[in-house]
């Protein structure tokens, strides 16, 4: 186990200082921020200024080298827009996407999970048929539509919920969380919402496949054969074997709600960091992006490897030791 964590741990190293070097070249080869951060009326001495205080004057090679030198400190600069560090720009949005992501990644598993099982042990009833259609639509319409219906249903006509923004917001040590006010619960709930018909649906379809291909084992049937109940049954030994492919799929989703909720977050204007992500490539914001990126290839290396290690807790007859990287 330990082995097998270091060699992980090695690998987010290595894995962040490729993505940090091509994010550099390919944000230093695509327009040019001086442009942004100064006036339409600077002159070119001004502009020099500028360019020199960020060190943008330097060589690419130069610049990268100076860049790597703070990150292995955790500084990768200032903002060139803000002038605030770039990581502590990121870490003050960083609850407000995880809040997101964890309420709608449980909303998902919770609609997932029984609806899924369902379709599995009753695979010709008319209520599965109905369960599927649901989730194929949920899979195939794209999260912007179904935000803006739910802005203009439950928004506009009925007037019920809030559009945007976050709401007020409870300080819990270092995390402000909206989740324990009710001001906050009206506006997460269309957000969570969105994100969470289209992971749900997902859940429901590898749910449903794992259920399907248990129920024919042998442990199943000596169970029946012992006259368990079919509520024992679902819960002792069904629901314990198809939990892994459901802890895979729900690990990598919510691994990308929190790494791409940009959508979503724009549309219901969600002060998250996806957000901040859209907003730092459109002003050329450099340092945000590339400290936003190494952050989140970060967060993806550990999020798969406490994946990895449920794995062992699900079932003892995993050895992590002897797994691939």
């Amino acid at each position: 186990m330990s082995a097998f964590i270091i060699r992980r741990l090695l690998q987010a190293v290595l894995v962040m200082a490729v993505m940090s070097g091509l994010v550099f070249v390919g944000l230093y080869v695509v327009g040019d921020p001086v442009s942004m951060m100064a006036s339409a009326e600077a002159t070119d001495l001004e502009r020099d200024e500028i360019r020199a205080a960020f060190g943008l004057d330097k060589p690419l090679w130069q610049q990268y080298a100076l860049f790597m030198q703070h990150a292995v400190q955790l500084d990768f600069g200032k903002s060139f827009l803000t002038g605030q560090s770039a990581m502590g720009l990121i870490l003050e949005r960083m609850p407000a996407t995880l809040e997101l992501a964890v309420v709608s990644m449980g909303l998902a598993m919770l609609l997932g999970v029984p609806l899924g099982i369902w379709a599995g042990l009753r695979p010709h009833a008319l209520s599965t048929r109905g369960i599927m259609t649901g989730s194929v639509l949920g899979f195939s319409l794209p999260n912007f539509w179904v935000g803006l219906m739910l802005i203009m249903v439950f928004a506009v006509y009925l007037g019920w919920l809030p559009a945007s923004g976050r709401g007020a917001t409870v300080h819990l040590g270092p995390l402000d969380l909206s989740v324990l006010t009710l001001d906050g619960w009206s506006r997460l709930v269309l957000p969570a919402v969105t994100i969470a018909l289209a992971k749900g649906a997902l859940i429901i379809r590898v749910t449903r496949a794992a259920t399907r291909e248990a129920l024919p084992m042998d442990y199943i049937k000596f169970a029946r054969a012992k006259g368990l109940g079919w509520s024992r049954i679902l819960r002792v030994h069904l629901l314990k074997n198809i939990m892994i492919p459901i802890v895979t799929v729900g690990g990598l989703e919510f691994g990308q709600v929190v790494a791409f909720a940009v959508v979503t977050e724009t549309i219901f204007a969600w002060p998250g960091m996806g957000k901040l992500l859209l907003d730092s490539i459109i002003t050329l914001d450099r340092p945000v992006v590339v400290a936003y990126l190494i952050l989140i290839v970060f967060f993806l290396v550990m999020l798969n490897l406490a994946v990895d290690i449920l794995y062992s807790v699900l079932d003892p007859r995993v050895r992590l030791q002897g797994a691939k990287a």
